[in-house]
């Protein structure tokens, strides 16, 4: 299955809004690949950054989601973010919403700019080396 595929299967209102936040994430962030997988037991769009995760975009039955490895954990950028985006229901590492409104594209193409800059990968093999 495509992205394409998984969001042609989510509900007619809400493909608008996954479909934008998807293309958003390409352009912004040149690092990643997608692929659709489970995370947390649901199916979504993963994309990883050579080979190590991180972001997902979920449509699950009452919300989607952004799940955003750079944001984890308290970081400058998941306050920054929490304040931008206020109809957003924040946790550690994912943003969930309801509709478009919650979570204006040019908000997120900055989040995701922002992003951009994060490598998962050199911080996760700088920590294997650290470790080892």
């Amino acid at each position: 299955m495509t992205a394409a595929d998984y969001i042609s299967k989510q509900a007619s209102e809400r493909q608008p809004i996954l479909a934008a936040i998807h293309a958003i994430i390409l352009q912004e962030d040149k690092t990643v690949s997608e692929h659709i997988g489970l995370m947390m037991g649901k199916e979504m769009i993963l994309y990883n950054e050579k080979g190590y995760f991180k972001y997902g975009l979920a449509s699950v039955k009452n919300y989607m989601s952004i799940h955003c490895m750079p944001i984890y954990g308290g970081s400058p950028l998941h306050a920054r973010y929490q304040r931008l985006l206020p109809a957003a229901q924040f946790q550690k590492g994912c943003i969930n919403f309801e509709n478009a409104a919650d979570v204006p594209l040019d908000t997120i193409r900055q989040l995701f700019a922002d992003c951009a800059k994060v490598s998962i990968a050199a911080m996760l093999e700088n920590r294997k080396r650290n470790i080892n």
